[in-house]
């Protein structure tokens, strides 16, 4: 996915939602449905009159909705410019008003209305994607499908007109959906853009308003970015000492494991951290200490006196990465409980959570889709249909922070959710996990909230990722972070 373009509004929608701005937009006498068309469509035209050249063909694909009447008025101002400009329809015998309107004018400006055939979407130099808009959701069949998978076998540039078509504009799902280059959303950016599989079918996001934002009601969501970061994070004073940045303790790494604590104990150091101590099994203190000797460690094997003095010597608790589901990790996992300090639980800690249902509101939990489907009880794949819904339901149920790692991670602490659409593929490798547990834990050890940390810390651990990207994703190491992360937490 590329970048979102540098307009993009913070603030994400529901599809009724916006259907109720518009319905309000017309209501005021200010605009009607046909002119919200004209305007999308105009909107759509400047942006790939900018990106396109009149040598190039193009073939606009729309069905029989408004986000077909964006199409046909989108390939008239096309034509009328001087494009090379064909045009298929997906028709039936009842069509509203606008989309009708629409295809008139177009027809009356010389187009012409052709059926469907997927020789021709292979041969074009740019396809504009009008199929299916704000409305759809269910599976796609027939020739819709047929035409998206056309589509996404071209080597055309593709531009979908508010929302790639197959992608459910709440949820982010699409089984078989427009993987677009760039997509125009209107009227307001919706929730289901950012996350889950639209992450990979939106492309390079942009935004046209359209006059519908002062119509439009609280936002449902809001999409977070490394600005965030840079206005929370203010540079330290002159006379701060270790003490100030907070001392953390980390949790885990049971037999053969020892390489989860040591990365999210090294990214706690590297996001600001003043002091951090890793509690594992003894004889893994040479791995964590190995180049690392700013960790302290100490090794348990049973949980003792010892341990819950370490425990109460630190302000924020990590407990989860390499801690298995013995007795061993059991055991520490219910001292951290009853010690009451403020924790980031991931991996097995979540796992074993799953298990005892408790509620806290002094934690943050991290799990990714099938973390949080054993949270639920539910399989990976509903966690995956409706993203937003699992977030709000495992906060429900076990109270906190929760963050819902995958493409475009949900962050919510019972009131608003945040997306952000940060982070690549290659983090899809063993430790990245840790590595954003250790950064959660180091900023809230520093004074931020829950909130904030959480956010914080996701938005650095992706914006991180896309740097170490310039390598190459595949291949990309948890610990490829580790510099990029210091300079994120610096401004750099």
């Amino acid at each position: 996915m590329l970048p979102n373009g540098p307009t993009l509004p913070c603030e994400m929608f529901l599809s009724s939602q916006v259907r109720t701005a518009e319905q309000k937009f017309v209501d005021s006498g200010n605009t009607d449905f046909y002119r919200l068309v004209e305007s999308a469509g105009e909107a759509a035209f400047e942006q790939i009159d900018m990106a396109q050249d009149r040598s190039r063909s193009i073939l606009v694909i729309v069905g029989y909705g408004n986000n077909g009447a964006d199409g046909y008025v989108c390939a008239r101002r096309l034509l009328e410019s001087g494009y090379s400009v064909a045009l298929m329809a997906f028709t039936r015998e009842k069509m509203g008003d606008e989309v009708l309107k629409a295809q008139r004018l177009f027809i009356e400006s010389g187009g012409e209305v052709e059926r469907f055939f997927p020789e021709k979407v292979l041969s074009a130099d740019v396809i504009i994607d009008g199929l299916l808009g704000i409305g759809f959701s269910g599976e796609i069949k027939g020739d819709f499908k047929l035409a998206i998978d056309s589509i996404n076998s071209s080597d055309a540039w593709v531009f979908s007109l508010d929302i790639p078509s197959g992608i459910n504009a709440d949820t982010g799902t699409g089984l078989n959906a427009v993987e677009a280059d760039v997509t125009l959303t209107f009227g307001a950016v919706k929730q289901g853009l950012m996350t889950g599989r639209a992450r990979h079918c939106v492309g390079q996001l942009q935004f046209a308003a359209l006059g519908l934002t002062e119509y439009l009601p609280q936002a449902n969501s809001i999409n977070v970015s490394i600005d965030y970061v840079n206005q929370h994070i203010k540079p330290r004073d002159r006379d701060s000492h270790k003490g100030l940045s907070g001392k953390v303790s980390v949790i885990g790494g049971d037999a053969g494991m020892a390489g989860a604590v040591r990365l999210a104990g090294e990214a706690c150091l590297r996001a600001g951290a003043g002091l951090v101590t890793v509690i594992s099994r003894p004889e893994h203190q040479i791995v964590v200490n190995s180049n690392r000797p700013e960790l302290m460690f100490w090794g348990c094997e049973l949980v003792d006196m010892e341990v819950y003095l370490r425990l109460g010597w630190a302000n924020i608790l990590v407990i989860g990465p390499g801690l298995g589901k013995q007795d061993w990790g059991y055991n520490l996992l219910k001292a951290v409980g009853l010690s009451d300090k403020p924790c980031v639980m991931d991996a097995d800690a979540l796992n074993l959570l799953s298990a005892e249902h408790g509620r806290q509101d002094h934690w943050v939990l991290t799990p990714h889709s099938g973390e949080a489907a054993r949270l639920l009880g539910i399989s990976t794949q509903e966690v995956e249909n409706d993203r937003f819904a699992a977030v709000k339901a495992i906060q429900q149920k076990y109270g906190g922070v929760v963050v819902l790692k995958g493409p475009g991670t949900l962050i919510y602490d019972g009131s608003l959710c945040y997306v952000a659409p940060v982070g690549n593929p290659g983090l899809a490798s063993g430790g990245c996990g840790d590595v954003l547990s250790g950064i959660i834990a180091a900023l809230m050890a520093q004074g931020f909230d829950k909130l904030s940390s959480a956010i914080m810390g996701v938005v650095v651990h992706g914006e991180a990722a896309d740097r170490a990207a310039i390598d190459g994703e595949r291949g990309m190491l948890a610990s490829d972070l580790m510099p990029h992360i210091r300079q994120l937490v610096n401004k750099i």
